[in-house]
Parts: C-alpha cells; structure tokens; sequence
C-alpha cells in the first residue's frame, strides 16, 4: 500500500485546562480512500478534521502529512454578509486566477452550470454547497476535506451531494476525509467509518460498523438490524486492490444514552 497522505500517532487535543477533546488517537488515510468520521455532537469531529490539517496545535502525540499535499476543503459553515455584492465567479477567483472557461467548467463538473454570475446570496443552500465545493477543486487537490458539508440540506440533496463527491473521487483519484451526522446516507458512502467520541471507539467498512454494538449504542439505535444506507460501490483499481478495514476494529467507548 502506498504512504499515508495523513497520519496521526497518539493525537490528543485539549483546550486550556479543560479535559482533552481528543485522546490517543491513531489515524491514517491513503490514497483514493473515501473515510467519514461520525459521533454525536461534542465528539471532537470537527477538532480531529482541523488538527489533522494544521489549523489546531495537538497537546499531544504527532500529525505527519506528506510534503507538498494539496487540500481541498469545504467548510461546516460560511458565513457572508448577504449585503455583500460578490458573485459565483469572483468567489472562485479569490484564491486563485481562473478564466471564464475554467469557473464554468467547475460549476459543470458540480452541478451548478449557468451560475457564474449570480450573486452568492441568492443562492439556494443546496446550490451554495456545490458552489463551495467547486472552490475546494480549484487546485486539483490530492485530499478533499469536507465539514459536515451537508447541515440544512433535505435527505435527497444530501444523497446526491455525496454521489457527486464519490464522481468526484473516481475521476480525480483523490482522497475524502468527511465529518458527518448524517448516518443513512454518509456511512455506506465510504470505504471507512470511524465511529469517534473523544476517541476512535470502532473502525472498519461501514456494514460492519452499523452492525456494532459501540456505535449502535452511541448512536441510541439498540440491538436491531443494520440501517437502511445508500449503497456505495466503487472499484479502488490497482493502487487499492483488497481493503485494509473490512473488519472492526474498536476501543472501549464511554456513551450516554
């Protein structure tokens, strides 16, 4: 297999004298790979995505990434002042120079065509996500970082939100790390799932963790059949012939139910 794009080894993070929102964690995510990271509210998701990407110094342990890695991320939120008179194409240049040609084919390769002019405050929140998305692919990027990129989208826009990351995936080749509480949908849309609340309580192929008894009971879900998920298929190709996770791996887990 080839070398991590990310590793952690024994990543704690804590903020001030307060206990530690992560504790020992041990992650790494190759190449290709579409990883989604789940828990409940408070879990310390959106601090693992962060510190994995620099934006946290840990307390504790290390974060490796490989040298001259490019990132593409889309943010939980943004938040812009409606007043603000900035359109699609001018948004997507802020970073980067791209010519008519290359913002109309972003938001083609999103979903959004036709956008380019429209003013970002009046688009739809559905149309808003792809447009952030778009900015995310602007550097062709090796790794797409998504923050619960789908808050406030209905069941069917969040479906084909993530059918368009894994098109996405297939025809860059690059890898997704996602956040997400949404369950029916993300987890089947993964290769693996990590099951986190201050810790990686379990950890394999998402029909496998659906089914164990840490996340299930995490998740307030009981003993019953497995969830009803989007199915994923995707070949992983020669660079992912067989894959690392397709069995549980799990730590004790503290929950409240």
């Amino acid at each position: 297999m080839s070398a991590p794009l990310i590793e952690a080894r024994g990543l704690s993070v804590a903020y001030g004298h307060a206990d530690p929102v992560l504790r020992h964690v041990n992650f790494a995510l190759h190449p290709g790979e579409i990883v989604t990271v789940v828990g409940p509210n408070g879990s310390g998701k959106s601090t693992f995505l962060r510190t994995l990407l620099g934006m946290i110094r840990p307390a504790g342990g290390q974060v490796t990434r490989a040298p001259g890695l490019r990132v593409g991320y889309v943010p939980q939120k943004l938040h812009l002042d409606p007043s603000l008179p900035l359109s699609v194409a001018r948004f997507l240049r802020l970073h980067r120079r791209l010519d008519a040609a290359a913002v109309e084919a972003l938001l083609v390769r999103v979903g959004v065509p036709g956008l380019a002019e429209r003013e970002l405050a009046t688009l739809s929140g559905g149309q808003f996500q792809r447009v952030l998305l778009a900015r995310a692919l602007t550097g062709s990027p090796q790794l797409l970082v998504l923050d619960e990129p789908t808050q406030g989208l209905d069941q069917p826009g969040t479906a084909g939100f993530y059918r368009l990351i894994e098109d996405v995936r297939r025809e860059l080749g690059c890898a997704v790390l996602s956040v997400s509480h949404d369950l029916h949908v993300v987890m089947s849309a993964s290769d693996r799932v990590i099951c986190l609340n201050g810790h990686i309580c379990c950890e394999g192929t998402p029909s496998v963790v659906s089914n164990a008894p840490e996340y299930r009971a995490l998740f307030g879900l009981g003993t019953g059949g497995a969830l009803a998920l989007y199915q994923h298929h995707h070949d992983h190709g020669p660079e992912h012939p067989d894959h690392p996770h397709d069995h549980l791996e799990h730590e004790g887990c503290d929950h409240d139910h």
